[in-house]
């Protein structure tokens, strides 16, 4: 397992992968160990992401986390870029609507922000919640993908 440090315009990113799987970008500082082709294209795509080149990233990905948790981002990686959905509308999906608060919980867990993009999730009445390298980082990442701009938001409920 390697470690990168990746300066973003969001702060230092941490990026951890083997030869084969990206297992995390986080904000958590790790010691930094060097590079493989993982990181080094996890690297090149975060680039064109934020370089506005890139909507989809595909970098195989091992997600560690509870069956639920893996639902939930499995869902995430769903929500096209430059839209945004409620938490309910994740729960929904789902089939539990009522498990908002969980589907929130699983979101602050994700381990690989931005490639899944738990940025693009808000709160039923478009305020912004909790992201984990915080909220003013998850405005400049939906301002990149001009979905925070939106005049209006319809849930599904």
């Amino acid at each position: 397992m390697k470690c990168y440090k990746y300066t973003s315009k969001i702060g230092n990113l941490y990026i951890s992968a083997d030869d084969n799987y990206l297992y995390s970008i986080s904000c958590c500082q790790t010691k930094e160990t060097g590079t493989n082709y993982i990181i080094k294209e996890t690297v090149k795509q975060l680039d064109e992401y934020f370089a506005l080149k890139r909507k989809v990233f595909d970098i195989p990905l091992n997600i560690k986390g509870t069956n639920f948790q893996k639902q939930v981002w499995k869902e995430l990686l769903k929500i096209p870029y430059g839209e945004i959905r409620t938490y309910k509308d994740i729960a929904t999906s789902l089939g539990n609507p009522n498990s908002s608060r969980a589907v929130g919980n699983a979101n602050n867990k994700n381990p690989i922000i931005i490639v899944i993009p738990c940025h693009r999730v808000i709160g039923r009445n478009g305020n912004l919640r909790g992201y984990a390298p915080g909220v003013d980082k998850k405005e400049i990442l939906l301002k990149l993908e001009k979905a925070f701009n939106l005049v209006s938001y319809c849930s599904t409920d």
